[in-house]
């Protein structure tokens, strides 16, 4: 099996090919690709203004890519990852560490059954009630005075909520919120974390508008629409990635 292999330089991005099993062949091409970007690199230096400088940044064996600047690369055992939801604070902390583990099966393990086991796995956790609050908290920062937004989203209706404690949020402050089940639009569901204890998760939520889109990101890759996420969802679907790999 062929995965790519990436070399970045800032902005550039070199791709290569690697073999999944380590062999003498792979050794002597990843020998030769680090020699090329260090040629690369040199020459395109000798190219810019004095002022400006490519660094060599890595060698990945792996990666798993959705746009420039959107990807999954392995390194040492560890997923580094640019654009993802995994790194973002705004996803709640099921769907990033979700979406790493399948990352890890795809990326080190080269194991699509365990990939789609582990999304199948979440799916049912959320589904069955038996997630801990820690792990649905989503993090979005206040960035002008409250009474200043138009647009009301969850993180201000959150916020808001804290206020009426008697606790004043200024810009900068960094809500925690979940997306609790109930009456009314998804933003006015959303109750700062600390005061969430008793209230039930909004299952629906998590799962359509948190856990589909980000594994959709990396699943349709091997074959999986945002239909058949649902339907795996609703545990309709009994499809393996076999055939992907």
């Amino acid at each position: 099996m062929i995965w790519k292999t990436i070399i970045t330089t800032g902005d550039i991005t070199l791709t290569g090919v690697e073999m999944v099993q380590e062999t003498n062949e792979q050794i002597e091409l990843e020998a030769e690709i680090k020699q090329q970007a260090q040629k690369f690199l040199k020459y395109l230096n000798s190219t810019l203004p004095e002022s400006m400088e490519l660094e060599y940044e890595g060698f990945y064996r792996r990666g798993f890519f959705v746009s420039k600047k959107r990807y999954a690369v392995i390194e040492d055992g560890e997923i580094i990852a640019k654009g993802l939801e995994l790194v973002r604070r705004d996803w709640a902390p099921i769907v990033k560490n979700t979406q790493e583990a399948i990352l890890m099966a795809i990326l080190k393990e080269g194991d699509s059954d365990k990939a789609i086991k582990e999304v199948k796995r979440v799916f049912k956790r959320l589904k069955k009630g038996d997630v801990d609050r820690k792990e649905l908290v989503i993090h979005t920062q206040i960035t002008k005075p409250l009474d200043q937004y138009k647009q009301v989203g969850p993180h201000v209706v959150a916020a808001r909520k804290i206020e009426e404690h008697g606790i004043k949020v200024s810009r900068g402050t960094i809500i925690q919120y979940i997306i609790v089940k109930g009456k009314g639009s998804i933003s006015q569901r959303a109750v700062p974390y600390e005061y969430s204890e008793g209230y039930e998760y909004d299952k629906d939520y998590y799962i359509n508008n948190q856990m589909i889109p980000a594994m959709e990101r990396i699943m349709y890759a091997f074959g999986y629409s945002k239909k058949e996420l649902e339907d795996l969802a609703k545990g309709e679907v009994q499809q393996s990635l076999d055939a992907y790999f």
